[in-house]
Formats: C-alpha cells, structure tokens, sequence
C-alpha cells in the first residue's frame, strides 16, 4: 500500500529501525494535513545582537528597516509603532452590544473564538465601531436580542517600579543591586521593543512575519539565517530546483522570497507540499526545514524529518465550538503523554486521547490536563524534550486539527489543557533542527561551550538575542492563539537562569546562590518577558515554571519586580518521598515531612506532586514501586490473600498523595496512571546505544510494551489498583467541594514523632494521619479551631480504598473546650494504623465559627 498526499507517494511504513543520530529514531504515522496562518504583515526586522557570553544582557542597539513588502500590498506600512493592535479573540475580553435582527446578522463563533457578524453578502464586520455603522445601516427587528462583542484591545501593562518585592521579602535589600540592574534591563528591552517593534503585541506575533505567511495574490517566505551566503526556497512545488526560487537578503540577515499565485488563482505551493530552505553556509551547502514551519512530519522509510508547508482549505479547518474555561482557583492537573496513552503497545493518538482519556480524566476530579512532548521532536525517546521544530504540533499524534479537536474536546469538559513548553533548550540535531541552521555554531544558541547542555546533549538558546526573543516568544503566543492552550508548564527553567544550569549545585536557600554572576540573567529577563505576553494577552492563562532551586521572586508579578510565573512545580517535594522510602517505617521523621513539603516562599504559589513521570522512568522507580515492588504482579487480585508488602504499600501510596496534595502547594500534579499505582515503568522503543566512551548501553528490541498505560487495571473491579484509583478520584472531588487547597488557613498542630502522627488544619477541615506501622489510637485528641460537630470527609481506610474499614462513617465527633496542641478546641477521635482520615465541620454555615488566627 501506499500513501499519497498532494501528490506526494510514500511507500508504506517499514519495520522498526534504527538511526545513530542524536539517539534511536523509528517510522512514525503519515500525517500530513496541514494548516496556515494567513495573515498578510509587513515585517520590521530589527538588528539582532552579537551573542551574549556574560550574565548581563547586551543588545546591541536596534535600527528599524523595512523588509520588503508583499507585492499583492496595496497600502503603505501600517503605523504600528503608534497604534496598539486590537484584537477580539478572547471572548472575556468583550463587552456587550445588542443587535435585535435575527434575519440581517448572524453570530459566528469562529475557531479563533472571534465573534463576528456577516451581513446578508457575507461580508464580515470586525470591529465595534463597523458594527455599529452596520447596525445602523440596517433594519431591525424585534424577533431576539443577540449579543454581541464589541472588541476591546489587549494591552501588555508597561512595566511597574519593581520595587515590591523589597516589601514581600525585606531580605532581598541586600541584593538589591543585582535585583534592579535585573529589572533595569528589562525595562530597557521593554522600551526598546515599544520603540522599534510597536510592542510587545506585535513583537510576539513572529510568526505572521516569519515563515509562510500567505496573502491574497501569493505566499510570502522570510527566514532570519544572517550566517548564509545565499538562500532559496526548494520544495515539491518547483521539484526541489536551488535555481528557481532564489531568496534575497537585507542588512539584518533576514532572507526573503515572494511567490505569486498561479494563473488560476491557486497558491504556488500546494498544501501538504515539502519545503526546505537550501542556504550556501560558512559549512557548506545544506537543506534545512523552515525555523518556523507549522508542521513536519517523517516519511514513512525516511530518516530525517521533512517541512511541510501547512494550509488546509477552510473546509478542513478545524472550528473551535467551546469558550475556554475560566482560572480555577486551584490546580488539579493530570500530567499525560499522548503517545503513550493507550493500553496498547502503541503510539496513541490526539483523537483516541480525546475520545478516550479527556472523560476520565474529568471523571477523576482533574480539572486541567497538561501535556507532553507537543512541540515536534525527532527522538521519540526524548519524551518531546529534543525539540526540532518548535511551531510545530508532534505529526507521530495526528493533525494539527485532531489537536485542536482534542483541546476543544477538553474545554467542553471544563477541562483547562497546559502545554508542556520547551524553552529551555533545543535539539542537537542539523538536519531537522535548529542546530547550525545558517552553518553557524552561535545562531540561535551561544556559541562554543556555553551552547551546549553536556548532560542533556542539546543546544542552549542566547536569550540575549533579539531574533531569539522574537522567536521564542512568538512561539509562546502561537500556541495560544492558534491552538487555544490555557497556558504552559515551562520545562528545565532552573538550566535557564544559572550557567551552571542546576547541574552539581546543591541549592540551600543562601541567596548569594540565586543573584550572582552564576545568574543568566537574559535568561531572566525572557522569562519576564513571555510571562508578560502570557499573562497581559491572555489574561486567564496559567504559567508554570519548573524550578528546583527556590529562586526568590520567581512567582511575583513582573511589575512589582518577580519574573511574573503563577506557580512554582514543587520539585523537592518527590526528591524527599524517595529518600524516605528507601528507609524503615521507624525512621520516618514527621518534622522532615511537615518540613519539606510547607517550605515554600510566602506569596508565590506552588504546584505540588508527589511524583511526576521522572519517576516513572526506566532506572527510576514509582512510590507503588518502592512500597511493594514484585509483590504487585502476584497479589494484586482480589481473589487471593494479600501480603504485608500490598498492605502497606496500598496503604502508604494513599497517605502520601493525600498529605502531599494537603500540605504541599496551591496545587497538585499527578502522571497518568501513577493515580491507580501504575505496575509498570516508562521505556520508550530504543534499540542499542553506543556511548562516546565505547560503552554500550542496551535497548529493548524497539518495544513499546512499557510506553503505554494499562488504565484497564485501575477500573477492574478485581484488582487492588482499583481501590488506589477510587481513593486519588474520592482525594480530588474533595478538594473541588472543600477548596482547602487555596486556604488561607493552614495549621499544623502536631507533628508527633513517637506516635507517628501529623494533624493539621486546612481550611475548616482537620486532617490526621497516622503513620505508625503497628499502632492504632483510641480517643486520640485532635486540636481544632472551630466549635461544632465533625464527620468523616475521607477515610483512606474505607473498603472501597482498598482498606479495611476500621471507622464507622456515621460517627460524628463534637469539640469540647479549653486549649490543646496550641489550638482552642479539640474532639477524640480513633486513628487507625497507616491511615489518613478527613474530618469536616458539620452545617459550616449554621456554625458560629472562629475567623483563622
């Protein structure tokens, strides 16, 4: 069989190989469907800076130059340094005006969430004042009032005194030289953005000026490559001739080609057609796919990736149907993988995920879904974090419009979906990535040694570039314009503002580790920068850095002088469930417990986990996994007895998510499948591997039997991952009804190392865990704030968690006065051996209760 896309054939796919470029490569789906954004701009390039080597930004000073303009232009430059762009595709963001004509206009809810009203010719009004002079212009009727939006402009706040967070944190004062010169320059690149690129808005819209813009007479190509001789554009449209589509350069090193429609009117390069931009370098010749192409896809029976020029015909876009969802006030994420989603050994699907994971994810009480591995990567066994191509959806899922569809699937849910971004580094490869895309080793990256990340084997981007600011943060936007992501968890932020990337660097918390000259600070600065696009352009948009290190301001807005991200990922929080698991139960101390998981900055926010997938991985191990390791393949079924090892083990994974999700953050994260004690690792299809030191390290014949989840073993109702599963769902539902998580009311009141036991407060519940191996208590004493009468919210214990239903659930427990572990009130209670129990006041409202001391 074949496969045949705008008449391009490709044999059908191969057996599994093996490539020794940058790691092990196999076949991955034909997908070539694609899709282009049309809009027409005028460029202003902008002069890029010499590559920064100091932790101080260096851009050089900026001159404006116009980029030619497409020839189908029938008006001058658009004046775009004085007026701010407006835009209505944020249905938040529109204000309300009736129409009463039910026959004149019709409401269109397109995919870019624009609203937008057609006249009886079709023609589209835009903006509120066209909206108006139509309305006026036509007769109206009383059949219905419909609302509509009046568009409003989204603006970027221009940056504040960044003096606050001297008053949050008196400590910083002492480094304050470091912490203004850090703001100083990103208020000049603020300003020189303003200056020279109309904004922010503007700057961050790279890709309606990069890449393949089309227009109504033809299609426009530029491509930043200032290290290239001479250029052209090769493809299927002109059989891949260097000589016919010959580019031109400017000043700055931006190239550029105009095609014009054909005769027909049809576009010069067909959709699906593959693409590369042929450029003599200081290397030599080389063919490389566009730096910012919307999607590439690897043939089936061929190695290195290919570009594909990407526009559907509007028939076969994808219309988005559903609002985005609202912020909730606490996260509840399910961390997935696309690929790895199906209980088959196989690569899965963006539809199959869609249709088959978004429901159980609701089901389950998540209430965001965060996703790997999106941005196209070559080396499937990266787990999408080699990046090649960066604007580009991963082709191995589906479509562009099977994502969309997906997305779109997920906010019909109430289901916010975060995209796990990639900024933080980039591919090593050359022949599908960004590595010496103009023949230069310091094009996108720094050059020499400080380009190149020696664990990850990958390239480092200079953020100290003015065309890697553009790029980047355009690709940031791009994301959540074209796909409708409600935000991002950024990957390796750590590596991002250190030049020692985190690596061998044990954080204590001593500030001198975070302001110094081991601090990137155009790094920083960026951060800065795509938080303020992030948060000023989609003002319910979530950021989530991934920080080890503790960096103080990292969750404070940018304009009171923090790098602007709304949640910090708790990453310590896993670190130390796996020290202590590889101890006794004897010498697990409460304190460090306590200690490790509320040791986080006041005011900025975290999100907590008590494992990811780096726990997952083959040469890690899952908390299911240190708790009853081989155990779990003989004694998980119901119809045969358990052992002490499942016992504990079941019983233990409970209380640790539990007091993990109670005590860790302002929100929780979770990996798919870790919820139920997935029994399996994570080991991606690999062959044999030779190291650079001669040393082998072995494959797994390209399996994928270990790169999937057996979701199946959590819902069967005959196997013990059932109970974990039901007690993760009952964990969530219980804190979208109580919302303890965003308490402002946190209280332990012991921590009790000879019992074994942690109680705290959070919110008007009181949890008790009891992590005694052997010891249960009667009429065990719990502090408490508020008088009244309690029942059991959540009981670990319970037979449908897999416990042994040791508390009665009608019992209700009632406070009694006078002062008890630091607390005014107190009840008894029992606490059962290795459980968790919630206990939650009774009729909150009708109770006189005590505001939060």
């Amino acid at each position: 069989m074949v496969y045949t896309i705008s008449g391009i054939r490709f044999p059908a796919p191969p057996s599994l190989h093996r490539l020794n470029f940058r790691g092990d490569r196999r076949t991955v789906p034909h997908h070539f469907f694609l899709k282009n954004n049309s809009f027409s701009r005028k460029t202003l390039a902008v002069k890029s800076s010499h590559d920064s080597d100091s932790p101080s930004s260096m851009i050089a000073e900026s001159k404006k130059v116009l980029v030619p303009q497409d020839q189908d232009s029938t008006a001058a430059f658009t004046d775009q340094l004085e007026t701010p762009e407006i835009t209505s595709d944020d249905a938040q963001n529109l204000e309300d005006l009736t129409i009463e004509d039910e026959d004149k206009y019709n409401i269109n809810e397109a995919d870019s969430g624009y609203r937008e009203i057609e006249d009886g010719q079709g023609s589209v009004v835009s903006s509120s004042a066209d909206v108006k002079t139509q309305a006026k212009k036509k007769p109206v009727s009383a059949k219905r009032k419909v609302k509509i939006g009046k568009a409003k402009p989204k603006i970027i706040p221009p940056p504040g005194t960044g003096q606050r967070i001297y008053e949050i944190d008196p400590l910083l004062q002492a480094y304050s030289e470091h912490l203004d010169f850090r703001y100083g320059q990103y208020k000049r690149l603020r300003k020189e953005i303003d200056q020279h690129e109309g904004g922010l808005d503007a700057f961050s819209h790279g890709y309606e000026k990069f890449g393949f813009t089309r227009s109504a007479t033809g299609i426009t190509y530029r491509e930043w490559a200032p290290g290239a001789k001479s250029a052209a554009l090769i493809g299927d449209f002109n059989n891949w001739n260097p000589n016919a589509d010959v580019m031109t350069r400017n000043e700055f090193g931006v190239w550029e080609i105009f095609l014009p429609n054909n005769v027909d009117g049809s576009p010069p390069i067909p959709h699906g057609s593959r693409v590369k931009i042929r450029m003599e370098t200081p290397s030599g010749i080389k063919d490389s796919i566009p730096a910012w192409i919307k999607f590439a896809v690897q043939a089936p029976g061929e190695i290195p990736y290919n570009g594909i020029y990407y526009d559907p015909p509007e028939e076969e876009k994808y219309v988005f149907k559903h609002p985005q969802p609202k912020r909730p006030k606490s996260l509840r994420i399910y961390e997935s993988h696309i690929g790895m989603s199906s209980p088959e050994p196989k690569i899965n699907t963006y539809v199959n995920f869609r249709d088959d994971v978004l429901p159980r994810i609701k089901r389950l009480g998540y209430n965001a879904v965060q996703i790997m591995a999106i941005q196209e990567h070559s080396y499937y066994a990266s787990f999408g974090y080699h990046v090649t191509n960066f604007f580009a959806p991963s082709s191995r899922f589906g479509t562009p419009e099977d994502l969309k569809s997906l997305i779109d699937r997920a906010h019909e849910l109430g289901l916010l979906v975060l995209m796990d971004i990639v900024h933080s580094h980039s591919s090593n490869n050359t022949l599908d990535g960004l590595n010496m895309f103009d023949g230069t080793d310091g094009h996108y990256f720094h050059p020499g040694s400080r380009g190149y990340h020696w664990m990850w084997d990958s390239r480092l981007f200079n953020y100290g570039s003015w065309e890697v600011l553009r790029y980047l943060l355009s690709n940031a936007r791009w994301w959540l314009d074209e796909y409708k992501f409600d935000g991002f968890r950024f990957d390796g932020v750590t590596s991002m503002m250190y030049t020692h990337h985190g690596l061998q660097v044990g954080f204590t918390g001593n500030y001198n580790e975070y302001f110094g000259f081991a601090t990137d600070v155009d790094a920083v600065v960026y951060l800065m920068l795509a938080n303020d696009v992030i948060h000023g352009l989609f003002p319910e948009a979530v950021s989530i850095g991934e920080d080890v290190s503790g960096m103080p301001t990292f969750c404070l807005p940018t304009g009171d002088g923090g790098v602007g991200f709304d949640y910090r990922l708790h990453m310590a929080i896993a670190d130390k469930w796996i020290e202590i698991l590889k101890k006794r139960d004897e010498d697990w101390k409460m304190g460090e417990i306590v200690h490790t998981l509320t040791n986080r900055r006041w005011l900025e926010k975290c999100v907590s986990y008590a494992e990811s997938h780096d726990q997952a991985l083959v040469g890690d191990k899952t908390i299911a996994f240190w708790l009853m390791d081989k155990d779990m393949y003989d004694f998980m079924a119901l119809d045969r007895p358990s052992t002490p090892l499942v016992d504990r083990g079941i019983a233990l994974h409970k209380m640790i998510r539990l007091i993990t999700m109670g005590l860790g953050g302002e929100g929780y994260l979770n990996f798919m499948g870790n919820e139920f004690g997935h029994p399996e690792w994570i080991d991606f299809p690999r062959g044999d591997q030779q190291l650079p030191n001669g040393s082998a390290i072995p494959g797994n014949n390209y399996s994928f039997d270990k790169c999937r989840r057996r979701f199946d073993l959590g819902d069967a109702d005959y196997l013990r991952y059932r109970g974990m599963q039901e007690f993760d769902q009952a964990m969530q539902h219980l804190e979208e009804k109580f919302g303890f998580m965003t308490s402002e009311h946190q209280y332990i009141s012991r921590k009790n190392e000879g019992d074994k036991v942690i109680i705290f407060e959070r919110g008007n519940l009181v949890f008790v865990f009891n992590f005694h191996w052997t010891n249960s208590y009667s009429d065990y004493r719990v502090g408490c704030l508020n008088a009244g009468k309690y029942k059991i919210a959540l009981d670990s214990d319970a037979g449908l968690f897999g416990g042994f239903s040791r508390l009665n659930h009608a019992s209700e427990y009632f406070t009694t006065e006078g002062w008890y572990d630091d607390r005014p009130r107190s009840f008894l209670v029992y606490a059962p051996s290795r459980t968790a129990v919630v206990y939650a006041l009774v009729d909150e409202a009708e109770q006189e209760e005590v505001e939060p001391q």
